[in-house]
Formats: structure tokens, C-alpha cells, sequence
């Protein structure tokens, strides 16, 4: 593994503490301050790699499409049944963000959508997760949904396909309905760009 560089960081040594699916490594550098001091500094960051993530709209219907399923994280973090609101979303698995976010629209709605529109990409937790996702968009229509969707059985995937209005979608965020940080964005970007005008 060839340790990056720059003018203020130098890489000392890297370790991996776990490999069980994901990766979990602690990161020993140098670090100058903007004093010009140098500091020692150990991290540990946590590699699941890089995602995607996409709002279906039906803009006729002024719907959009999310998806329920149960994420462990939420439940043991204190969320009440573990099942959340969300948009589509999926890591790439060493594709392009477009074809991989193609992919998972499939999956788990059943939707088959060929034009996505890339958005943004934002690091979700940069002090101690190194994804970086990627935010897409696409019109969709009734037509368009070939299949029921809801996950891969072989990834234990049971996903809900869930259509509401989009002015729902948002008040589900001041009711704690939605509280998915990436549907957040989402939703508050469709919002702001006129997505629905």
C-alpha cells in the first residue's frame, strides 16, 4: 500500500486492526500545524468504500421513491425499530458511480432507469469513514418499474418500496420520520434546485 504524502502530513505507518468485510486500519503521521509545529497523530479510519446514492421523482406526480429496511447501526444507536426511510443507495463495488447506482435502483425498487443525473459527491463522515458518495437523480414513472424490487435474498436484503409526496417526504424530516442523512441532502437539494417547478 503506497501511504499518501503532502506538505503538511507524512505517513508514518499504517495497520490493519480488521478485515471482516470491511476494513479498519489506524494511521500513524506527522502532522504540521498551522504554527509551522509538527505533531505525532494516531487515527483509525474505517474503509467500506465508495457509494452511491439516487432521489426517484415522478415529476407529473410530484412523488419520490424511497426505500424502508432495517439498518443495525440506527437500532443499536437508539432508534426504535431499526427500520428506516432512505434513498436508493449502494457502494460501487469497483464500478462507475452511474452504472452502480443503475444497478441498485433495480435491485432494490424494481425501477430500470438508463439516464441518471450526477449531483454532487460529499465525504458522509470524514473524521472517521473514508466513503465518499456520490448523489444522483432520475425522473421515473409507473412504466418504468419492471419488478417489485426489494433487495438481493443472498445480501439478507428485505427492502420496502415506499411512494409519497414529495412535500410529505420533507415533513418527515422535521417529524424525525426521515433520518437518513444522505435522503436528508437529497430532498432538501431537490428543494432548492426546483426539481418540482
Amino acid at each position: 500500500m503506497t501511504l499518501p504524502q503532502s506538505a503538511t502530513i507524512k505517513m508514518n505507518q499504517v495497520q490493519t486492526l480488521s478485515n471482516d468485510g470491511y476494513v479498519l486500519r489506524r494511521y500513524n503521521y506527522d502532522y504540521r500545524r498551522r504554527d509551522g509545529s509538527w505533531r505525532q497523530v494516531s487515527r483509525e479510519v474505517y474503509d467500506r468504500g465508495n457509494g452511491a446514492v439516487i432521489l426517484l421523482y415522478d415529476p407529473v406526480a410530484r412523488t419520490v421513491v424511497l426505500v424502508r429496511q432495517f439498518r443495525l447501526p440506527t437500532f443499536v444507536n437508539g432508534h426504535p425499530d431499526g427500520w428506516i426511510l432512505e434513498a436508493p443507495a449502494g457502494l460501487l463495488d469497483a464500478r462507475d458511480p452511474a452504472e452502480a447506482i443503475r444497478r441498485e435502483v433495480a435491485e432494490e425498487t424494481g425501477y430500470q432507469v438508463s439516464e441518471v443525473r450526477a449531483l454532487f459527491s460529499a465525504y458522509m463522515s470524514p473524521g472517521s469513514v473514508s466513503e465518499r458518495l456520490h448523489f444522483f437523480a432520475a425522473p421515473v414513472h409507473a412504466g418504468m418499474r419492471t419488478d417489485a424490487g426489494g433487495g438481493l435474498e443472498e445480501e439478507n436484503e428485505d427492502i420496502e418500496v415506499v411512494e409519497m409526496p414529495f412535500e410529505e417526504a420533507l415533513a418527515k424530516i422535521g417529524t424525525g420520520e426521515i433520518v437518513d442523512a444522505k435522503t436528508i441532502m437529497l430532498l432538501y437539494h431537490a428543494r432548492v434546485s426546483g426539481l418540482f417547478q
